[in-house]
């Protein structure tokens, strides 16, 4: 149960994050939006983490690339935004970085 609440504070963190990049830098709606990370994020944490045969950075950085890829495949074949991936590692990145700075000076997500 722990871990199903630390994966649901690090989701809503997540969605805090990238919902508003994508609706303005996509011109996506919130549904949209809100839909890439409701997408990666169960698929990240309950799946290419605990299957994942890597640690440390090594286990970030392939998770990541992989939630980039088919965060910016949902935005440019199913809402056909041409700058998907640009923004799929702005979204990512920023919510990956606030999220580790957060983790380090508050302990969240």
């Amino acid at each position: 149960m722990a871990y199903f609440h630390a994966w649901l504070v690090a989701f809503a963190f997540t969605q805090l994050v990238e919902v508003p990049l994508y609706s303005v830098g996509l011109r996506v709606g919130i549904p949209a939006a809100f839909g890439a990370s409701a997408l990666t994020h169960p698929l990240l944490w309950f799946v290419i983490f605990p299957l994942l045969p890597l640690g440390g950075i090594a286990r970030i950085v392939v998770a990541e690339v992989l939630v980039v890829a088919i965060e910016a495949a949902y935005f440019r074949y199913g809402f056909k935004r041409r700058r998907a991936l640009p923004w799929s590692l702005v979204a990512n990145g920023a919510s990956l970085g606030l999220g580790l700075l957060c983790r380090h000076y508050f302990g969240v997500p």
